[in-house]
């Protein structure tokens, strides 16, 4: 029976990506699924990650993000190096570049929330600005995901 309901909840999905209110569109850019996850009490740091597709023929790029559940927003990026995860703030922002698209996810490109008023609860939307150079700014909402999906296990690798 789950089944059959996953099926015609994908049809759905397929046959009307213009209604689902997780896609926005500023200028050539296309944003799709903002999300973030759930965060414990005190812990004053959320994410939040993003699929940025730019449709045009000029170069974007991500300088600026806030939030008025934030006293600050940044925009990371995390790679490894000598078998350590470290993050960085990216000073000059996030090329998008013409034709491509920019996934921001767990253990790559993200934006971390800085100095949450109160901690991100599951169902929760998270109103986010993103300030671009080359686009219009948007106004987005991140979704607050449970942490029991498939990208919740990272932290647990069976070797």
């Amino acid at each position: 029976m789950r089944a059959l309901v996953a099926v015609v909840m994908g049809l759905g999905l397929a046959l009307s990506p213009v209604t689902m209110a997780h896609d926005y569109r500023v200028g050539s850019l296309e944003i799709d699924h903002p999300w973030s996850r759930p965060t414990p009490p005190g812990m004053p740091v959320g994410v939040g990650y993003m699929v940025i597709t730019n449709h045009g023929s000029d170069d974007v790029r991500l300088v600026a993000a806030e939030s008025p559940r934030t006293e600050t927003v940044s925009i990371h990026e995390s790679f490894m190096e000598g078998g350590v995860m470290r993050m960085q703030t990216m000073a000059d922002g996030l090329l998008i570049p013409a034709g491509a698209t920019v996934e921001l996810k767990p253990h790559s490109y993200h934006l971390m929330l800085e100095g949450l008023n109160a901690p991100l609860k599951e169902g929760e939307r998270v109103a986010l600005t993103l300030t671009f150079d080359g686009a219009p700014t948007a106004e987005v909402e991140l979704h607050v995901e449970p942490l029991d999906g498939d990208e919740g296990h990272h932290h647990h690798h069976h070797h």
